[in-house]
Parts: C-alpha cells; sequence; structure tokens
C-alpha cells in the first residue's frame, strides 16, 4: 500500500516519519502542505477522520500568535488560511487518515 505523507519539508517531525517509513520499506509520496496540497479538497476529510482538536496544532507559534476571535473562527477557513497550524505530519494510508508521528501510528504503518 502507499502511502501520502503531507508536512512541511523544514519538519523535523515529518522528516522521522518520512524516514522511518521508508527505511520500513514503504513506499511514500511527500506533498508539501503550503506548496502543493489542495487543502479545499483534503481539509474536510481530515477534519472528518480526526476532529479539530487531533488536526490543529494548538501548541504552535502560528496559534499562539492568533487573536482570540482568530481561534474561534471556523476550522477549515483557519486551517485553509494557516496551513502552519496542521498537526503534522498528515498521513493518508488509503482511507485512512494518522496525524502527527506518535508510537500509535508508528505501530500500525510499521
Amino acid at each position: 500500500m502507499s502511502l501520502t505523507l503531507y508536512g512541511l519539508k523544514n519538519c523535523d517531525t515529518c522528516k522521522k516519519a518520512l524516514k522511518a517509513l521508508e527505511v520500513a520499506g514503504k513506499v511514500v509520496s511527500f506533498v508539501d502542505i503550503r506548496a502543493e496540497a489542495d487543502l479545499s479538497a483534503l481539509l474536510p476529510r481530515w477534519l472528518e477522520a480526526a476532529g479539530e482538536d487531533v488536526l490543529i496544532n494548538r501548541r504552535s507559534t502560528t496559534w499562539r500568535n492568533l487573536s482570540d476571535e482568530d481561534r474561534m473562527r471556523d476550522p477549515l477557513a483557519l486551517l485553509s488560511e494557516h496551513p502552519t497550524l496542521i498537526k503534522r505530519p498528515v498521513i493518508e494510508a488509503g482511507e485512512e487518515v494518522y496525524v502527527g508521528w506518535a508510537k500509535t501510528t508508528e505501530q500500525v504503518l510499521l
């Protein structure tokens, strides 16, 4: 099964996940969420699969710099406007969507 990893080229967690998957012999396509991803098509699916509490990175600098009013906005609009708020990596494996690179994700995908 081929995997698609959505992330940022300079994100250490994305690099770590990509390397681990490739070492495990997985076929992985990397898509930069800022430059290449069609977020208008992807975000609704990711939000449904993972939920906004998982998908929005509330620890990020981008989140901390948002006003309270912006934080209350519709998650789809917020993530479309600020793709760096998306917790990374987002990995699609067939119909499954995994957010972040935690032990549970590693166990399933490796």
